[in-house]
């Protein structure tokens, strides 16, 4: 067996922008050492530990400059933003004065920026499916409506007790449920983004709910219960839900029509691998923006008055550090992938800083404390949240995590498939399969056809290649379709690790270095003549003996349902 590159236990773009993971994995340049990559048959294969201590440098050479500095970007903005608030005169007032609902237009624009390429990228087919799981329901209501808040009320106490207008606008925040940032960081963190928009409209719909009750609860009812100073709170729940729908209705819509039409007029395939990769800049640089505008916003108060915002920031912190741990210890507890741990512990992490700003301003005033620690929230929120993005992918690599079914829901052991290759105790509800091949244009989207054609369902199929073209090769419509398969809507797209890492089985034909492998992954690569500038009769024989070797593997992946 040929030596190939190693890859990384986790996508090497990771720790970037999510619009990285649409980029085809690069091998690596010269000087990296290859290790040799396992077939069925058990051949030498590079440790875990080996991959994971290759992948920093490897990783950090192929994202762009901007991805691979993210943090001191993020830090620069933050200086830039306090800089700009100190020194140009009447500047925050200047961006504060155009506002929606409370927040200052620059802010909503940049929010919106951030959000709308990420809800673009949700498959929302998938959606349905996730929402079933009870466990993960329960799990983040409980987490965000319950926990979240409790310990927020307590940290506000034990740690502000004589500042009474800071404790009253840390609670606000605490309050306040993540439905804008936690996208972010779950996309940044690798985070299955169909769980994450789930709890994000499972949290909108609460906050429009609950919001103003745990208001008077946590602020008037619970202090006089414990013979502690109450404030009152009046907030409007129709305040709420403009808030609600401004901040995730306009880019949920934007994103699910783009979606929607974008795969209607050309195709899932193209939309991933095409236009995404377009658009997903975006998010990242919204979130500089928004950053920018949020420290220029209160500039001059934060540096004029630093102990009050170290004071404000200690409940802050140890709120961000104990609610993302409870949430990563929880999901870890039910068993669930490593993708909606993240989302889980992301989602009971983050808070809705807008809503809880809006408020701080509506009750109190603009100048007023709780306003101040309002706008700390997310001062605080972005570099720490940004750190714990990190913290995830380093524990995505150092743990073991379990492959579950797509709804993260238990499988009946009757319908359990364990696919080859995969690791004892894991479940799968389909195997899922990738072919590559070079162009993607011949063999590779034969192969995946066929096995969906067979599979029924049963399979998931993906295909890609090393060097993508951009249409199909006419011959391979011609006999495909002489065995009922249209592939004229089918487009050529690029490997991405994200793929590779998510199939049980990957076959690769002729791909060569380019394609990435990850230790303990069942590999076969087929022996089979490449069809292009091939005749119609070779390009005939290629199908036929395509179609004998998906049938043997069908029936490797599905002995029962074959048998």
């Amino acid at each position: 067996m040929r030596p190939w590159p190693t890859a990384p236990a986790a996508p090497p773009s990771c720790a970037g922008p999510a619009h990285e993971r649409q980029r085809p994995y690069l091998a690596p340049g010269p000087g990296t050492s290859p290790a040799l990559f396992s077939d069925e048959k058990g051949d030498e294969q590079m440790s875990d530990h080996a991959a994971a201590a290759a992948d920093g440098s490897r990783a950090a050479g192929r994202l762009s400059v901007v991805d691979r500095f993210l943090p001191v970007w993020i830090a620069a903005a933050m200086a830039a933003g306090l800089l700009l608030g100190r020194l140009v005169p009447g500047l925050g007032s200047a961006l504060g004065r155009v506002a929606i609902h409370g927040t200052s237009l620059p802010i909503a624009i940049g929010l919106l920026a951030m959000m709308y390429p990420v809800l673009a990228k949700v498959r929302y087919t998938e959606v349905g499916r996730i929402a079933a799981d009870r466990r993960m329901m329960t799990a983040s209501l409980i987490l965000n409506w319950i926990i979240g808040p409790a310990v927020m009320f307590a940290l506000a106490w034990l740690l502000l007790p004589d500042l009474p207008a800071y404790r009253t606008g840390v609670i606000l925040v605490g309050l306040a449920r993540c439905i804008a940032m936690v996208l972010i960081w779950t996309d940044l963190a690798c985070g299955d983004r169909e769980m994450a928009a789930v709890l994000v409209a499972l949290n909108a719909v609460f906050q429009v709910l609950a919001y103003a009750a745990l208001g008077v609860f946590y602020l008037n009812i619970l202090p006089g219960w414990l013979g502690l100073p109450a404030q009152s709170l009046r907030v409007s729940f129709a305040d709420i839900a403009v808030t609600v729908v401004v901040f995730l209705g306009i880019p949920l819509v934007a994103g699910f029509l783009t979606r929607t039409l974008g795969e209607r007029a050309r195709g899932r395939d193209w939309y991933e691998s095409r236009l995404l990769p377009r658009i997903g800049p975006i998010a990242l640089y919204g979130l500089l923006f928004t950053v920018v505008v949020l420290f220029a916003l209160q500039g001059k108060t934060i540096t004029a008055q630093p102990l009050n915002v170290v004071r404000i920031a200690l409940p802050l912190l140890a709120y961000f550090a104990i609610m993302w741990s409870g949430g990563f210890a929880t999901a870890r507890r039910l068993r669930l992938t490593y993708e909606r741990t993240a989302s889980l512990a992301f989602s009971a992490a983050s808070n809705d800083f807008e809503l809880a700003i809006a408020v701080a301003i509506g009750v109190f005033g603009a100048t007023s404390g709780q306003a101040l620690a309002g706008v700390v929230g997310p001062l605080i929120e972005v570099p720490v949240l940004l750190g714990l993005v990190y913290v995830a992918l380093w524990l995505h690599r150092r743990l073991s995590w379990p492959q579950e079914a797509s709804t993260g829901a238990a499988v009946p052991a009757a319908t359990r498939v364990q696919p080859p290759g995969s690791q004892p105790g894991t479940v799968a509800q389909h195997p899922q399969v990738m072919f590559v091949c070079v162009h993607n244009a011949g063999r590779s989207q034969m192969a995946a056809a066929l096995l969906d054609h067979y599979a029924a369902g049963r399979v998931e199929v993906r295909s890609a290649g090393s060097a993508p073209v951009s249409t199909i090769n006419p011959a391979v419509i011609e006999v495909m379709a002489e065995v009922g398969l249209d592939l004229t809507r089918q487009v050529p797209k690029p490997i991405t690790t994200e793929d590779v890492h998510a199939s049980d089985v990957v076959i690769t034909m002729g791909c060569g270095d380019a394609c990435p492998v990850f230790p303990g992954k069942r590999y076969l690569d087929w022996k089979l003549d490449d069809p292009a500038g091939q005749d119609i009769d070779t390009v005939r024989h290629i199908r036929d003996n395509i179609d004998s070797l998906v049938q043997e593997l069908l029936a490797d992946l599905l002995p029962v349902a074959r048998g």
